[in-house]
């Protein structure tokens, strides 16, 4: 699998980060943070992201998770806390990209590339007008 495009592996490339504490019980065997873990600093990350964005026009509908892609680029490890950066990437005309990268003393352990659908009572359906804005105010700094 290829690295990373190096911007991703830089925190200001992402306009939003958030400080997670690891635990404990995130550890496998071998002491490391595992990979289910990983996944919900990732998950925490993205909720706190798209909390802190306010995103509007998204009345009467609702997202959905398509698809998560976490590429593990280094060990984490407890007790150090673990940066979820995050943006926007690509934008298309139902979906959405949210791209985060979470940092460990300084060093990007992980990416995470998810793909959100907007939907509303009759499936799958275009991005509203302000919904779109708020999208484009969050994009990555590539």
């Amino acid at each position: 699998m290829p690295r990373p495009d190096p911007a991703r592996l830089a925190p200001a490339t992402y306009p939003h980060t958030v400080t997670i504490q690891t635990r404990f019980q995130d550890l496998d065997v071998l002491g490391h943070i595992n990979n289910v873990a990983m996944a919900a600093l990732f998950e925490s990350g993205r909720v706190r992201f798209n909390q802190a964005i306010k995103l509007h026009g998204w009345a009467g509908h609702r997202w959905l998770v398509a698809r998560v892609e976490i590429n593990y680029l280094g060990e984490g490890f407890f007790p150090a806390d673990v940066e979820i950066a995050s943006g926007i990437g690509e934008i298309g005309t139902r979906s959405w990209n949210i791209l985060s990268a979470a940092f460990q003393n300084g060093a990007c352990i992980a990416t995470c590339d998810v793909v959100l659908v907007m939907s509303a009572s009759g499936g799958l359906t275009a991005l509203p007008d302000e919904f779109r804005a708020g999208l484009e105010a969050n994009r990555l700094r590539l």
